[in-house]
């Protein structure tokens, strides 16, 4: 039997990008869960009586509140460019309550760009305001490379649970960046930055469906 080498490394280059395409589909494609409220509780947040500051690289970072999130990814968004990037890679819209059930989140188109969230509806599946109160776009500063990681890893659709603290970022040039403490607002501002010490993507829970 004749090989023709030619022939193989022909094939093969064609393989070869339809398998990395597919690799890359997979690991970017949206994770569904089926329908029901995946995250019922609202996040946990406690004020510390006094604010803890630390020097990370060039930055001196403020903790404000002890912070702990379970919630749905409504989309993430990586970032290389600008000041706020080499704080925070990565944006994750997240959602909880009503919007955390894939029958709400379906009917709403969620974007993200500039550090903001935004989200547009044909009609509504929830009133407005339950819409602005059970979800945020949340700055994540990771504290570890491995927190890193598994923050770039994060897919759209995916169940997470978060630790750590709501912050206030300043450097010596005058450059300040401060979360939101509040779930209410919207807006400019509106944004939690969170310094995160825990991460992790969960299983769907058992008995969180509705």
């Amino acid at each position: 039997m004749t090989i023709h080498l030619g022939r193989i490394l022909k094939h093969g280059l064609y393989i070869v990008p339809i398998l990395v395409g597919a690799y890359l589909w997979m690991g970017s494609s949206p994770v569904s869960y089926g329908p029901g409220v995946l995250a019922p509780n609202e996040p946990v947040q406690e004020e510390v009586s006094v604010p803890k500051g630390f020097i990370h690289g060039d930055y001196l970072i403020s903790h404000l509140a002890r912070f702990e999130i379970t919630a749905r990814v409504l989309s993430r968004k990586n970032y290389s460019l600008g000041r706020e990037s080499k704080l925070a890679p990565v944006d994750l819209a997240l959602g909880w309550g009503p919007m955390s059930d894939e029958r709400v989140v379906d009917k709403i188109s969620v974007s993200q760009s500039g550090r903001w969230y935004r989200w547009s509806v044909k009609t509504f599946p929830i009133p407005q305001r339950e819409i602005e109160t059970h979800s945020a776009n949340m700055h994540m500063i990771p504290s570890t490379p491995q927190i890193k990681r598994q923050l770039k890893r994060v897919r759209k659709g995916h169940l997470i649970e978060c630790k750590g603290y709501l912050v206030e970022v300043n450097a010596s040039d005058g450059f300040a960046w401060r979360s939101s403490l509040t779930r209410n607002d919207t807006g400019d501002g509106a944004c939690e930055i969170v310094w995160v010490e825990e991460f992790d993507i969960l299983q769907s829970p058992a008995g969180l469906f509705e």
